[in-house]
C-alpha cells in the first residue's frame, strides 16, 4: 500500500476512528471512480477529434455529431477535474501570509478559508441547478442532447465539493488527515 493510501485509512486522534475509516474509503472510491470517468472521457475526446480531423483533410467528410460531444465531455472533465483537485488539496492556494501565522491562527484561516470555499460552491451549485433547470428543454443543435447537461456537471461539481468542505468544517483534523503526502514527508 501506498504512503498516501495508508495515510487516508490511518484514523488520527482527534478524529473518530469508527467514523473516519468508512470514510476515508468512500473517499478513495470517489477519487478512484471520478479519475476513471475523466480517463474515459479524455479518451473519448482524443477518439472523436482525430478522427474527425482525419476525415475532415484526409477525405473531406466528417462526424458533426464530434465537435458537440467533445465540447460536452470537455465541460465534464474540467468540472470532475476540479472535484478531483480539492479531494487530493491540489488546488491553488497562495500561503505566503499563513505560513508566518503561529499554528492557532493558520487552523482559524484555514477553517475561514475553507468556509469562504463552501460559500462559493453553494452559489455554483444554485447557479448551475437554475441554469440545468432552464437549460433543459432546449436541445444542442446537432446531438439534440440537452443544453442543460453543460451545466449539470456544475451542480454536480457543486454538491461534491460542498460535500468535501462541510466535512472539513465539521472535522477539521480530516482535512490535514487526508492531504497527499509531499516528498520528504514521514507518515
Amino acid at each position: 500500500m501506498s504512503q498516501n493510501a495508508e495515510r487516508h485509512t490511518q484514523a488520527t486522534p482527534t478524529t473518530p476512528g469508527a467514523l473516519y475509516a468508512p470514510i476515508a474509503l468512500l473517499t478513495q472510491w470517489v477519487e478512484k471512480t471520478l479519475n476513471l470517468t475523466m480517463v474515459l472521457a479524455l479518451g473519448s475526446m482524443i477518439v472523436l477529434v482525430f478522427t474527425n480531423v482525419v476525415l475532415r483533410y484526409g477525405f473531406n467528410s466528417g462526424i458533426s455529431i464530434s465537435v458537440e460531444l467533445s465540447r460536452f465531455l470537455f465541460v465534464w472533465v474540467t468540472f470532475l477535474g476540479a472535484v478531483t483537485a480539492l479531494l487530493r488539496h491540489e488546488h491553488l492556494s497562495v500561503t505566503t501570509l499563513a505560513e508566518r501565522l503561529p499554528r492557532p491562527a493558520q487552523a482559524v484561516l484555514g477553517r475561514l478559508v475553507t468556509l469562504v470555499m463552501l460559500g462559493c460552491c453553494l452559489m455554483l451549485l444554485k447557479g448551475s441547478y437554475e441554469q440545468t433547470l432552464l437549460n433543459w428543454s432546449n436541445l444542442s443543435p446537432i446531438s439534440g442532447i440537452p443544453v442543460g447537461v453543460f451545466y449539470l456537471a456544475g451542480l454536480m461539481a457543486g454538491v461534491l465539493m460542498s460535500v468535501i468542505l462541510a466535512y472539513r468544517l465539521l472535522i477539521p483534523s480530516a482535512a490535514q488527515s487526508t492531504a497527499p503526502l509531499r516528498e520528504g514527508e514521514a507518515t
